[in-house]
């Protein structure tokens, strides 16, 4: 596997945003076809890639401008991190982790399936007793980049779903992210449609 796989720019090639926003939809079953490197690198722009070079700024907005989300990409081969500053892929772990993103049987199916992990040290300003706003605000974060990748897919002609449910603990640890300061905020399956 490669350990670093650098993503093409997005362009302009799917339909209007209107269309796109009439077109959304949850679609639970996918070709085993692999997605192209220009919709691989799409979606995960989409998600959560940099849209303003001079200030570092994200597609999708988040609470307190605190960007506390990492994009972590599943595929059968391997697991790999998205770096929006590189606009790549970066190596995590080999092997096909497909399953441990969700606990519906199509998680197995599809091509790639994204987990949203948020680094709660980064609400540390937030006192201790608003713990439930920290989960909120990583959560709120999160749809906004989920639903900028369903907004790519649909415009690409894409099957794309998302979850809430997955083996957390089990993603921690392959992972090797810290449970007492990192969580798994929610999940995602995009492929070419069945």
């Amino acid at each position: 596997m490669e350990k670093c796989i650098k993503l093409l720019q997005p362009t302009d090639n799917g339909c209007s945003l209107l269309t796109a926003l009439c077109e959304r939809r949850t679609i639970r079953e996918f070709s085993a076809e692999p997605l192209s490197l220009e919709n691989l690198s799409g979606v995960l722009w989409a998600a959560s890639g940099i849209n303003r070079e001079e200030c570092g700024k994200r597609t999708a907005p988040s609470a307190l401008a605190l960007y506390p989300l990492t994009v972590y990409a599943f595929f059968a081969e391997g697991v790999y991190r998205y770096d929006a500053q590189e606009h790549s892929l970066v190596w995590v772990a080999d092997g096909n982790y497909m399953t441990m993103t969700g606990k519906q049987d199509f998680v197995g199916e599809a091509t790639l399936n994204l987990v949203y992990v948020a680094d709660m040290s980064l609400y540390s300003n937030i006192p201790p007793y608003l713990e439930d706003l920290k989960r909120f605000l990583a959560g709120q974060d999160a749809a906004c980049c989920v639903q900028n990748a369903n907004l790519w897919a649909a415009a690409n002609d894409l099957a794309a779903v998302t979850r809430g449910s997955f083996d957390e603990k089990a993603l921690l640890e392959l992972l090797k992210l810290d449970s007492s300061r990192y969580t798994v905020v929610m999940a995602q399956s995009v492929g070419n449609k069945a």
